[in-house]
């Protein structure tokens, strides 16, 4: 077996014998002799082999080439910019590109952007050859090389209105009609290029699930102008991956437009039964009990801000910490509330607690609690507040008042530890009969019955 050979067997490119040895004439020839067969096949494979990458997914910042196949999902405007030190003027086109794994966005340079604009129509399939960068919204491409590809199939759904559920990566002109959970504020960042950019988010749902959705710039003050409830449709989007999950992103080209008609939305929530440390779940339920707001100083001299509410569901219920803008939230004893992407921890007395940061959604929702079968409490049973008791890792003793009375709760802070446990609200001092292991200062509710100048705890947290 000849050289020729060797390099075409070793060579993992979808080229015939033929072509290659072709490519290597052509390649001998272009070099008027500079190179023999054998280095010309080797500079060809090298062109052919190097840079290959399987899926979009597999395209990184830190490759120096990268050759792969997709599906044109979007097409940009030609815009035209002032080079640096020249007269003339440059030209670039952005294509956003899918394939089944992920999207991408490539970027074509004068003539040949200028040739894209009548040429290149959302739908086409492209052998793309270039150089991945960082770039504003995520990993970009600057192509090299486009090589239509009539041939290939890439299963890509491309624009129209859809569903929450049936988003997928990669999409663009995406059309979403939904209800508003939740808003969060305007966040400002920097520019590599020194201009400031505003970012904010979103969180919508429809019949079929919900969305995060991120606006962008001058899209970004619809987070502080639209309210939880507000039927919206997104028109225009375009579909990014971030932490594993799909947001729905709005741009300059995208529109928000609010709608009279309401959209349904139907929490999918896990039982607060199953909760498992280290999860990050959705939850639903109603409101048992809500703390006060308080306020911390962080280590870097910055105020936090955290409230601690309690949610029953049919099977159970769970401490939810609201941090940051989320404790503002305006939740009550009885309201049905959705908490989407809470983080499960552990919590006060070995008891699993739920976290709710910045990326969490918290929304009151009539019907929130999702219905478990005719066995199941209905949510009338705890509309005001006093849901079923939870059960007590505390027994009470013999003597206790084995009454009627309905349990009361008191929110304080310990200014005792000890035997009684003393709690003080500001407004009341008790004294608390409890096995629980609370220290000073700590802001602790009970709930249980008063006997005399004593409450008789049956339950800490």
């Amino acid at each position: 077996m000849g050289a020729i050979e060797e390099i075409y067997e070793d060579l993992d490119a979808d080229v015939s014998e033929e072509e290659f040895r072709e490519a290597v004439e052509a390649k001998v020839e272009q070099m008027g002799g500079l190179a023999d067969e054998e280095t010309a096949a080797m500079l060809i494979a090298h062109d052919l082999d190097g840079g290959e990458v399987e899926t979009i997914a597999d395209i990184e910042p830190g490759l120096e080439e990268v050759k792969f196949l997709g599906k044109v999902t979007g097409v940009g405007e030609l815009r035209t910019f002032e080079r640096d030190g020249e007269d003339d003027e440059g030209h670039v086109l952005n294509l956003d590109v899918a394939d089944e794994s992920g999207a991408v966005r490539v970027a074509l340079w004068d003539e040949d952007a200028i040739a894209a604009e009548e040429e290149i129509a959302v739908g086409d399939v492209f052998r793309i050859k270039g150089r991945p960068k960082d770039g504003y919204n995520g990993t970009e491409v600057s192509a090299d090389r486009l090589e239509p590809d009539d041939e290939a199939t890439i299963d890509v759904d491309i624009g129209g209105r859809v569903t929450a559920d049936s988003l997928s990566m990669g999409q663009s002109d995406v059309n979403l009609r939904g209800v508003v959970l939740d808003t969060g504020s305007i966040r400002t960042f920097d520019r590599d290029d020194g201009s400031e950019g505003r970012v904010s988010n979103l969180t919508l749902g429809d019949e079929t699930g919900r969305v995060r959705v991120t606006l962008w710039d001058e899209r970004a003050d619809a987070a502080t102008e639209l309210a939880p409830g507000q039927s919206v449709e997104i028109v225009d989007g375009y579909v990014r991956e971030r932490d594993g999950s799909l947001e729905l992103h709005v741009g300059s080209r995208s529109e928000i437009d609010e709608l009279d008609e309401a959209i349904e939305f139907v929490p999918d929530a896990d039982d607060i039964a199953d909760l498992e440390i280290d999860q990050t779940v959705d939850i639903a339920g109603v409101v048992r009990s809500a703390d006060p707001k308080r306020t911390f100083d962080r280590d870097d001299g910055s105020e936090g801000q955290v409230r601690n509410v309690r949610i029953q569901d049919k099977t159970g219920d769970i401490r939810v910490a609201l941090w940051g803008e989320k404790a503002d939230a305006d939740l009550g004893p009885g309201d049905e509330v959705f908490c989407a992407d809470v983080e499960i921890q552990d919590g006060w007395q070995d008891d699993l607690e739920a976290s709710a940061g910045w990326r969490s959604t918290i929304a009151v929702i009539d019907g929130a609690e999702p219905d478990r079968g005719a066995d199941s409490a209905g949510l009338d049973e705890f509309a005001d507040g006093s849901a079923p008791e939870r059960s007590s890792s505390t027994e009470p003793d013999d003597d206790r008042d084995s009454g009627d009375d309905e349990p009361e709760t008191f929110t304080g802070t310990v200014v005792q530890p000890g035997e009684p446990v003393i709690l003080d609200s500001g407004e009341e001092t008790i004294h608390v009969e409890t096995d629980a292991d609370v220290h000073l200062g700590q802001e602790v509710t009970v709930r249980g019955r008063r006997d005399g100048d004593t409450f008789l705890a049956d339950d800490v947290f």
